[in-house]
């Protein structure tokens, strides 16, 4: 496939991922400019509390990434039938049925959400319904792709199962979620898909620019059937190390990602600093308290015992004099 290939697939995902997040937080904005309208119930009010529609959101960029890998599968299938590779023209197959869901999803999406369309009775969670599948099966084509079990490629593509399931429960939520926490939703889910297109981007870097690791060689049987092999058992641990190092750096990113952007959902949801002026630590309220002690009542009683005694003892000396 080569590492151009990579790229395309890498930077489709980030760019999806980041325009499914903005759109998010594009209807965060909208919903708060309609509570800052006086009147609630006026027309206005109401198309900036609607939910921004796929159309201008995802469906044309998921449809565009979905005929580039349609139109690449098709040409790697042939590829591999004329190098005689048969599990090459397999893999192939699955690619392409993968990203023909996809596309069947982007197209829906556009049909149901369009004014002129005869799809437009048909509820949103059929679209989404069609998302999860597309997930779910790509979810199992990287589990189950094991064309060489020694591989350090296999290592690379266990670890692209974290996005992907960040994607499914992303979508799942989404089925099960109401108007506020639908949003929620899009928004781990476009965080999920920016972090397949980094993996993405760093899986083409590996493969195809030879740095791996060391004593680790690429070998390639057709244009979608690679392998990459390492020499000894320490070189093939060391692979996995970085390979898992990597994806780490990633997530890392991916945390700092959401952390800004959580940052700018809640300032536009109304989570200013005033909100925090109505905190009190703890114990402030014995600031005040000059007389605070640790004496227990009954060391108060013993000392007034004492007292007592003193007083009756000076009281007898004084009577003798």
């Amino acid at each position: 496939m080569g590492i151009l290939s990579y790229a395309v697939a890498g930077g489709g995902f980030a760019v999806i991922g980041a325009w499914e997040s903005l759109a998010v937080i594009g209807a965060w904005e909208s919903l708060d400019s309609s509570n800052l309208d006086p009147n609630p119930s006026s027309p206005m009010a109401q198309i900036r509390a609607s939910p921004p529609k796929s159309v201008g959101s995802s469906s044309i960029p998921v449809a565009l990434l979905s005929y580039l890998f349609i139109a690449n599968s098709i040409f790697t299938f042939f590829s591999s039938i004329n190098s005689r590779d048969r599990v090459g023209s397999m893999i192939q197959l699955q690619i392409l049925a993968v990203a023909v869901l996809f596309l069947v999803y982007a197209i829906l999406t556009y049909l149901v959400n369009s004014k002129k369309s005869v799809f437009v009775t048909l509820p949103s969670s059929i679209t989404t319904l069609v998302l999860l599948f597309g997930f779910v099966e790509e979810f199992l084509m990287f589990y189950l792709q094991k064309k060489d079990v020694s591989g350090i490629e296999n290592r690379y593509y266990d670890l692209m199962l974290v996005p992907i399931a960040i994607c499914v429960f992303s979508t799942i939520f989404e089925l099960k979620s109401d108007a506020t926490t639908h949003r929620y939703a899009k928004l781990g889910r476009g965080i999920g898909l920016i972090l397949q297109g980094t993996w993405f981007l760093q899986m083409g870097i590996s493969f195809f620019t030879g740095l791996i690791t060391n004593n680790c060689t690429f070998h390639e049987k057709s244009r979608g059937n690679f392998t990459i092999k390492c020499k000894g058992h320490g070189d093939y641990h060391r692979a996995k190390a970085i390979a898992t190092l990597q994806f780490n750096c990633h997530l890392a990113l991916m945390v700092v990602l959401a952390t800004a952007l959580f940052s700018v959902v809640a300032n536009k949801k109304g989570y200013l600093p005033d909100d925090h002026s109505k905190y009190r630590p703890l114990g402030a309220e014995m600031e005040n308290l000059s007389t605070f002690t640790l004496d227990s009542d009954e060391e108060d009683e013993i000392r007034e015992q004492r007292n007592v005694a003193k007083e009756a003892g000076l009281n007898g000396i004084s009577s003798h004099d």
